[in-house]
């Protein structure tokens, strides 16, 4: 196997310090006494730790540089919030450098290492599905470098966050559903320790609760966020002889399989069972029949994340939430019974 390269992490964790002091010592910073800095260095040395060229011509050219984290770039929610991140940056005279941690927490610390190693100036990020450790986000923090977290958060405390209004659309989803005859409303989410997912989750049942609908826990299905999964978690909820009349999705990769659960069991969208998912791709208009959606506004909550991390970077030290509205879109897959 080829060797992983040393990181400032390795040699924090070797020295039992934080990577902030490693950091310091090897730029010979006051900050850190004469003998905590040769050892360092000399570890720095056994171990061949070279920083990274590619940041050492950034800095010499100094460009600013910003790095973000998101868990599927081929989605089209996270595209777009990149897209917002990317058109924001520029307007301020910032590079953006992204990484695709695919859902994993081990390449996510990878990804936010290699950003430090990078000496970029912030980073924005979205918590992978099973990341459940934010040790290494409490490192950056202990390091002073600004980070803003969007969607999926964690260490409010600690860090600023831009999320969409989950519970609020969540809920108005789901009265639309109700409004329109549904009864058995199934919610398709993922793990239950992420955040986003609780939103989500807690608006679908007050929904319910005000409609004085009893409440089913068996039509709550979160898993992991994968196709084949929600798939399946979709066609068992759907053979059940006391099946849902109705699904909310929690994104758009749940969805689809959803979508195609009920197509493929030769039910009726939205006679059999109506459905409405989270983030308004570009295809929801164009499959038949056209799916209901909740529009998270992407783009603008990556803007609002750059605008909330450019003001970190200038010496705000103040830690915000931001919430972007979702706009819910009702198109035929849950107009039943000729209601809208």
């Amino acid at each position: 196997m080829k060797p992983r390269r040393t990181s400032l992490k390795d040699l924090a964790e070797q020295l039992g310090v934080s990577i902030a002091t490693v950091s310091r010592a090897l730029r010979n910073s006051h900050e850190v006494g004469p003998e905590m800095t040769q050892r360092v260095q000399e570890l720095a040395a056994k171990l061949n730790y070279r920083p990274n060229p590619f940041a050492r011509s950034l800095r010499s050219e100094a460009p600013r540089m910003i790095g973000v984290v998101v868990p599927n770039l081929v989605t089209h929610y996270y595209a777009g919030v990149l897209d917002g991140i990317e058109d924001y940056a520029r307007q301020k005279g910032y590079n953006v450098i992204n990484a695709n941690s695919h859902e994993d927490h081990e390449r996510e610390e990878d990804a936010v290492d290699n950003f430090v190693n990078l000496h970029v100036e912030g980073i924005i990020a979205c918590l992978a599905q099973d990341t459940v450790d934010y040790s290494h986000f409490v490192e950056i923090n202990q390091m002073g470098i600004p980070l803003v977290f969007f969607a999926r958060t964690c260490l409010p405390e600690l860090f600023s966050s831009v999320v969409g209004n989950g519970d609020e659309a969540a809920q108005q989803a789901t009265q639309h559903l109700i409004d329109t005859g549904s009864r058995r409303i199934a919610f398709i989410g993922g793990p239950n320790h992420l955040d986003m997912v609780r939103r989500r989750k807690h608006g679908y049942l007050e929904a319910l609760r005000d409609s004085r609908i009893p409440i089913d826990r068996t039509l709550v299905s979160c898993g992991k966020i994968d196709y084949d999964v929600a798939r399946e978690a979709a066609l068992n909820l759907l053979q059940r002889p006391d099946r849902p009349d109705a699904i909310l999705a929690f994104n758009d990769i749940i969805t689809y399989a959803a979508f195609d659960a009920i197509k493929t069991l030769g039910l009726r969208i939205p006679q059999d069972v109506a459905i409405i998912g989270f983030s308004d791709g570009k295809t929801s208009a164009h499959v038949t029949p056209k799916l209901s959606t909740i529009e998270d506004q992407a783009h603008e909550q990556g803007a609002k994340a750059c605008e909330l991390l450019l003001k970190h970077i200038a010496g705000d030290h103040h830690i915000y939430k931001k919430v972007v509205p979702m706009i819910l879109k009702i198109r035929e897959s849950s107009k039943k019974n000729g209601k809208e």
